[in-house]
Protein backbone atom coordinates (compact mmCIF):
# COMPACT_ATOMS: atom_id res chain seq x y z
CA UNK A 1 0.00 0.00 0.00
CA UNK A 2 1.19 3.86 -0.41
CA UNK A 3 1.20 5.38 2.87
CA UNK A 4 3.63 8.26 4.19
CA UNK A 5 6.23 7.24 5.88
CA UNK A 6 9.52 8.20 7.93
CA UNK A 7 12.87 6.67 9.31
CA UNK A 8 13.80 9.09 11.69
CA UNK A 9 12.82 12.12 13.63
CA UNK A 10 13.17 15.52 11.71
CA UNK A 11 11.01 18.26 10.17
CA UNK A 12 8.68 17.40 7.47
CA UNK A 13 11.91 16.93 5.07
CA UNK A 14 12.21 13.42 6.27
CA UNK A 15 8.69 12.42 5.49
CA UNK A 16 8.32 10.50 2.12
CA UNK A 17 5.58 8.78 0.02
CA UNK A 18 6.13 4.66 -0.42
CA UNK A 19 5.10 1.17 -0.73
CA UNK A 20 4.82 -0.53 2.47
CA UNK A 21 3.48 -3.75 3.86
CA UNK A 22 -0.53 -3.66 4.50
CA UNK A 23 -0.54 -3.66 8.37
CA UNK A 24 -1.50 -6.89 10.26
CA UNK A 25 -4.30 -6.75 12.97
CA UNK A 26 -5.65 -8.80 15.96
CA UNK A 27 -8.40 -9.85 17.07
CA UNK A 28 -10.12 -6.67 18.84
CA UNK A 29 -8.78 -4.72 15.48
CA UNK A 30 -10.63 -3.30 12.31
CA UNK A 31 -8.62 -2.45 8.85
CA UNK A 32 -9.92 0.34 7.71
CA UNK A 33 -9.16 1.39 3.86
CA UNK A 34 -9.08 5.09 4.62
CA UNK A 35 -10.70 7.87 2.56
CA UNK A 36 -9.49 10.55 4.64
CA UNK A 37 -7.21 11.89 7.52
CA UNK A 38 -7.09 14.37 10.04
CA UNK A 39 -3.81 16.73 10.41
CA UNK A 40 -3.48 17.55 14.37
CA UNK A 41 -0.46 19.20 16.18
CA UNK A 42 -0.01 15.80 17.78
CA UNK A 43 1.59 14.94 14.00
CA UNK A 44 4.46 17.75 14.05
CA UNK A 45 5.34 16.15 17.88
CA UNK A 46 5.05 12.62 16.58
CA UNK A 47 7.54 13.37 13.24
CA UNK A 48 9.50 15.70 14.90
CA UNK A 49 10.17 13.86 18.47
CA UNK A 50 9.58 17.22 20.24
CA UNK A 51 9.61 17.99 22.98
CA UNK A 52 11.74 14.95 24.31
CA UNK A 53 8.82 14.17 26.41
CA UNK A 54 7.23 12.70 23.06
CA UNK A 55 9.97 10.31 23.29
CA UNK A 56 9.91 9.43 26.55
CA UNK A 57 5.93 8.70 26.64
CA UNK A 58 7.02 5.57 24.33
CA UNK A 59 6.92 7.05 21.36
CA UNK A 60 10.89 5.84 20.03
CA UNK A 61 13.13 7.02 21.98
CA UNK A 62 15.81 7.84 18.58
CA UNK A 63 13.57 6.67 15.82
CA UNK A 64 9.52 6.35 15.94
CA UNK A 65 8.22 2.86 16.67
CA UNK A 66 5.42 3.76 13.80
CA UNK A 67 6.78 4.88 10.43
CA UNK A 68 3.64 5.92 9.09
CA UNK A 69 2.11 9.36 10.34
CA UNK A 70 -1.19 10.70 11.34
CA UNK A 71 -4.11 9.24 13.72
CA UNK A 72 -7.53 10.84 12.55
CA UNK A 73 -9.49 8.84 9.97
CA UNK A 74 -12.39 7.80 7.99
CA UNK A 75 -12.92 5.38 5.70
CA UNK A 76 -14.63 2.00 4.88
CA UNK A 77 -14.00 -1.32 6.75
CA UNK A 78 -11.67 -3.63 4.96
CA UNK A 79 -11.93 -6.13 7.28
CA UNK A 80 -12.16 -7.26 11.03
CA UNK A 81 -10.71 -9.30 14.05
CA UNK A 82 -12.67 -12.49 15.30
CA UNK A 83 -13.29 -10.60 18.29
CA UNK A 84 -14.95 -7.38 16.46
CA UNK A 85 -19.36 -6.81 16.80
CA UNK A 86 -20.06 -2.94 16.08
CA UNK A 87 -18.64 -2.64 12.60
CA UNK A 88 -18.60 -5.08 9.54
CA UNK A 89 -17.18 -5.09 6.47
CA UNK A 90 -18.46 -2.10 4.16
CA UNK A 91 -19.62 -0.18 7.11
CA UNK A 92 -17.80 3.64 6.72
CA UNK A 93 -16.54 4.65 10.10
CA UNK A 94 -14.52 7.15 11.64
CA UNK A 95 -12.24 7.31 14.62
CA UNK A 96 -8.33 6.82 15.54
CA UNK A 97 -5.73 4.54 14.90
CA UNK A 98 -2.19 3.60 15.98
CA UNK A 99 -0.49 1.84 12.69
CA UNK A 100 -1.09 5.19 10.87
CA UNK A 101 -3.51 7.11 9.08
CA UNK A 102 -1.95 8.52 6.26
CA UNK A 103 -1.97 5.12 4.28
CA UNK A 104 -4.52 3.67 2.09
CA UNK A 105 -5.30 0.76 4.79
CA UNK A 106 -4.92 1.94 8.57
CA UNK A 107 -5.60 -0.47 11.75
CA UNK A 108 -7.81 1.03 14.73
CA UNK A 109 -9.04 -0.62 17.82
CA UNK A 110 -12.77 -1.60 17.77
CA UNK A 111 -13.21 1.08 20.98
CA UNK A 112 -11.74 3.92 18.92
CA UNK A 113 -14.27 3.97 16.33
CA UNK A 114 -17.64 5.09 15.41
CA UNK A 115 -20.15 4.83 12.44
CA UNK A 116 -19.71 7.80 10.15
CA UNK A 117 -23.00 10.14 9.89
CA UNK A 118 -24.41 9.69 6.41
CA UNK A 119 -24.35 13.85 6.39
CA UNK A 120 -20.67 13.95 6.47
CA UNK A 121 -18.17 13.54 3.78
CA UNK A 122 -15.29 11.49 4.10
CA UNK A 123 -13.33 14.80 4.73
CA UNK A 124 -15.49 16.10 7.62
CA UNK A 125 -15.21 13.08 9.49
CA UNK A 126 -11.90 12.96 9.44
CA UNK A 127 -11.35 16.31 11.58
CA UNK A 128 -14.02 15.23 14.21
CA UNK A 129 -12.07 11.98 16.40
CA UNK A 130 -9.02 13.82 18.13
CA UNK A 131 -9.88 17.78 17.80
CA UNK A 132 -13.90 17.04 17.96
CA UNK A 133 -13.38 14.14 21.70
CA UNK A 134 -10.27 16.62 22.53
CA UNK A 135 -12.81 20.44 22.73
CA UNK A 136 -15.88 17.67 24.16
CA UNK A 137 -13.81 16.97 27.11
CA UNK A 138 -12.41 20.06 27.05
CA UNK A 139 -16.10 21.71 27.46
CA UNK A 140 -17.79 18.88 29.15
CA UNK A 141 -15.12 17.03 31.94
CA UNK A 142 -12.98 19.95 32.74
CA UNK A 143 -14.72 23.15 32.13
CA UNK A 144 -17.53 21.76 32.96
CA UNK A 145 -19.76 24.82 30.59
CA UNK A 146 -22.97 25.37 31.97
CA UNK A 147 -25.84 26.86 30.46
CA UNK A 148 -25.57 30.70 31.06
CA UNK A 149 -22.07 30.64 31.28
CA UNK A 150 -19.57 33.06 29.69
CA UNK A 151 -16.47 30.96 28.05
CA UNK A 152 -13.64 32.50 26.10
CA UNK A 153 -12.34 29.93 23.16
CA UNK A 154 -8.29 30.72 22.44
CA UNK A 155 -7.69 29.40 19.05
CA UNK A 156 -11.37 29.58 17.81
CA UNK A 157 -10.37 28.94 14.12
CA UNK A 158 -8.25 25.99 14.60
CA UNK A 159 -8.93 22.61 14.83
CA UNK A 160 -10.17 21.93 18.86
CA UNK A 161 -10.98 25.65 19.43
CA UNK A 162 -13.55 25.94 16.57
CA UNK A 163 -15.44 22.24 17.88
CA UNK A 164 -15.09 24.05 21.53
CA UNK A 165 -16.85 27.02 19.92
CA UNK A 166 -19.84 25.17 18.59
CA UNK A 167 -19.84 22.58 21.83
CA UNK A 168 -20.27 25.42 24.30
CA UNK A 169 -22.55 26.78 22.46
CA UNK A 170 -24.69 23.81 22.07
CA UNK A 171 -24.16 23.64 25.94
CA UNK A 172 -26.10 26.76 26.08
CA UNK A 173 -23.09 29.12 26.78
CA UNK A 174 -22.25 32.54 25.62
CA UNK A 175 -18.92 32.68 23.60
CA UNK A 176 -16.10 34.65 23.02
CA UNK A 177 -13.75 33.49 20.20
CA UNK A 178 -10.14 34.60 20.63
CA UNK A 179 -8.34 34.08 16.56
CA UNK A 180 -6.99 36.04 13.53
CA UNK A 181 -8.62 38.35 11.68
CA UNK A 182 -8.95 36.01 9.01
CA UNK A 183 -10.93 33.82 11.20
CA UNK A 184 -13.19 35.93 12.27
CA UNK A 185 -16.28 35.25 9.41
CA UNK A 186 -15.39 31.71 10.39
CA UNK A 187 -15.60 31.82 13.92
CA UNK A 188 -18.86 33.97 14.63
CA UNK A 189 -20.44 31.23 12.03
CA UNK A 190 -19.83 28.68 14.48
CA UNK A 191 -21.71 30.83 16.60
CA UNK A 192 -19.27 32.62 18.32
CA UNK A 193 -21.14 35.78 19.91
CA UNK A 194 -18.08 38.04 19.88
CA UNK A 195 -14.41 37.87 18.42
CA UNK A 196 -10.97 39.27 19.98
CA UNK A 197 -8.76 39.84 17.06
CA UNK A 198 -5.48 38.20 19.04
CA UNK A 199 -3.35 41.11 17.07
CA UNK A 200 -5.33 44.16 18.60
CA UNK A 201 -6.28 43.54 22.27
CA UNK A 202 -5.32 40.74 24.75
CA UNK A 203 -7.89 37.81 26.10
CA UNK A 204 -8.66 40.27 29.26
CA UNK A 205 -10.00 43.25 27.24
CA UNK A 206 -13.01 42.97 28.62
CA UNK A 207 -11.60 41.93 32.06
CA UNK A 208 -12.10 38.85 34.40
CA UNK A 209 -15.33 37.76 33.42
CA UNK A 210 -15.32 34.59 31.77
CA UNK A 211 -16.48 31.19 33.75
CA UNK A 212 -14.50 29.33 31.21
CA UNK A 213 -11.05 29.68 29.18
CA UNK A 214 -10.36 27.30 27.09
CA UNK A 215 -6.87 27.67 25.74
CA UNK A 216 -6.16 25.63 22.34
CA UNK A 217 -3.19 28.31 21.40
CA UNK A 218 -0.98 27.58 24.11
CA UNK A 219 1.05 30.22 23.80
CA UNK A 220 -0.09 32.55 26.87
CA UNK A 221 1.50 32.54 30.22
CA UNK A 222 -0.91 31.27 33.45
CA UNK A 223 -1.40 34.73 35.14
CA UNK A 224 -3.09 36.26 31.75
CA UNK A 225 -5.34 33.69 31.43
CA UNK A 226 -6.46 34.04 35.16
CA UNK A 227 -6.83 37.42 34.62
CA UNK A 228 -9.92 37.21 32.12
CA UNK A 229 -11.16 34.49 34.07
CA UNK A 230 -13.94 34.93 37.11
CA UNK A 231 -13.15 34.77 40.45
CA UNK A 232 -14.61 30.95 40.63
CA UNK A 233 -13.53 30.27 36.56
CA UNK A 234 -12.12 27.52 35.05
CA UNK A 235 -9.22 27.52 32.84
CA UNK A 236 -8.69 24.22 30.12
CA UNK A 237 -5.10 23.73 28.96
CA UNK A 238 -5.02 22.30 25.57
CA UNK A 239 -1.60 21.17 24.60
CA UNK A 240 1.24 23.47 24.84
CA UNK A 241 2.36 24.13 21.02
CA UNK A 242 4.04 27.27 21.24
CA UNK A 243 6.86 26.18 23.74
CA UNK A 244 10.53 26.26 22.63
CA UNK A 245 11.65 24.02 25.45
CA UNK A 246 13.62 20.94 24.15
CA UNK A 247 12.71 18.45 26.66
CA UNK A 248 8.61 19.75 27.65
CA UNK A 249 8.17 22.24 25.19
CA UNK A 250 5.04 24.27 25.78
CA UNK A 251 3.81 21.34 28.22
CA UNK A 252 5.18 22.99 31.10
CA UNK A 253 1.69 24.76 31.43
CA UNK A 254 -0.15 22.05 31.72
CA UNK A 255 2.29 20.57 34.38
CA UNK A 256 2.19 24.23 36.23
CA UNK A 257 -1.54 24.88 35.90
CA UNK A 258 -2.51 22.68 39.21
CA UNK A 259 0.14 24.89 41.15
CA UNK A 260 -2.06 28.02 40.37
CA UNK A 261 -5.16 26.25 41.70
CA UNK A 262 -4.09 26.23 45.10
CA UNK A 263 -4.99 29.42 46.32
CA UNK A 264 -8.36 31.37 44.89
CA UNK A 265 -11.47 30.37 43.19
CA UNK A 266 -10.06 29.99 40.08
CA UNK A 267 -8.72 26.39 38.97
CA UNK A 268 -6.42 25.63 36.18
CA UNK A 269 -6.75 22.31 34.61
CA UNK A 270 -4.90 20.39 31.90
CA UNK A 271 -6.49 18.77 29.48
CA UNK A 272 -5.65 15.02 28.77
CA UNK A 273 -7.92 13.72 26.17
CA UNK A 274 -8.54 9.99 25.56
CA UNK A 275 -10.61 9.48 22.45
CA UNK A 276 -13.22 6.51 23.21
CA UNK A 277 -16.22 5.30 20.60
CA UNK A 278 -18.58 6.73 23.69
CA UNK A 279 -17.66 10.30 22.73
CA UNK A 280 -17.46 10.04 18.99
CA UNK A 281 -21.31 8.80 19.72
CA UNK A 282 -21.48 11.92 21.73
CA UNK A 283 -20.30 14.02 18.71
CA UNK A 284 -22.30 12.38 16.24
CA UNK A 285 -25.59 12.97 17.77
CA UNK A 286 -24.22 17.22 18.30
CA UNK A 287 -23.67 16.86 14.59
CA UNK A 288 -27.11 15.11 13.30
CA UNK A 289 -29.14 17.62 15.65
CA UNK A 290 -27.06 20.42 13.59
CA UNK A 291 -25.66 21.83 16.86
CA UNK A 292 -21.89 20.59 15.47
CA UNK A 293 -20.50 20.62 12.21
CA UNK A 294 -16.93 19.75 10.85
CA UNK A 295 -14.96 23.49 10.00
CA UNK A 296 -12.58 21.71 7.13
CA UNK A 297 -10.09 23.82 6.67
CA UNK A 298 -7.67 22.76 3.74
CA UNK A 299 -7.80 20.00 1.39
CA UNK A 300 -4.74 17.79 0.66
CA UNK A 301 -3.87 15.04 -1.57
CA UNK A 302 -1.34 11.87 0.23
CA UNK A 303 1.50 13.41 -1.48
CA UNK A 304 1.08 16.83 0.13
CA UNK A 305 0.81 15.35 3.50
CA UNK A 306 4.06 17.02 4.55
CA UNK A 307 3.21 20.44 3.45
CA UNK A 308 0.23 19.80 5.17
CA UNK A 309 2.33 19.23 7.98
CA UNK A 310 4.51 22.42 7.72
CA UNK A 311 1.14 24.24 7.39
CA UNK A 312 -0.92 23.27 10.40
CA UNK A 313 2.55 23.69 12.64
CA UNK A 314 2.86 27.58 10.69
CA UNK A 315 -0.38 28.33 12.24
CA UNK A 316 -2.26 28.65 8.93
CA UNK A 317 -4.98 26.77 9.31
CA UNK A 318 -8.70 28.14 9.16
CA UNK A 319 -10.76 24.96 10.45
CA UNK A 320 -8.88 21.43 10.01
CA UNK A 321 -6.41 20.38 7.71
CA UNK A 322 -7.56 17.08 6.09
CA UNK A 323 -4.96 14.71 3.62
CA UNK A 324 -7.53 12.71 1.74
CA UNK A 325 -5.90 9.03 -0.01
CA UNK A 326 -6.89 8.11 -3.10
CA UNK A 327 -6.83 4.17 -2.61
CA UNK A 328 -6.75 1.54 -5.78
Amino acid sequence: MKAIVQDTYGSADVLRLDDVPSPAFGANDVLVRVHAAGVDPGVWHLMTGRPYLVRALGFGLRAPKVRVRGRDLSGVVEAVGSAVTRVAVGEEVFGTCESGSFAELAVAREARLAHKPAALTFEQAATVPISGVTALQAVRDVARVSPGQRVLVIGAGGGVGSFAVQIAVAYGASVTGVCSAANADLVRSLGAGDVIDYAVAEIDAHGPVYDAVIDTAGNRPLSVLRRALAPEGVAAIVGGEAGTGSVLGGFERQLAAPLFSIRGGQKLRPVTAKETAVDLEVLVELIGSGAVTPAVGRVYPLAEAPLAIRDNHAGHAHGKSVVTVVAD
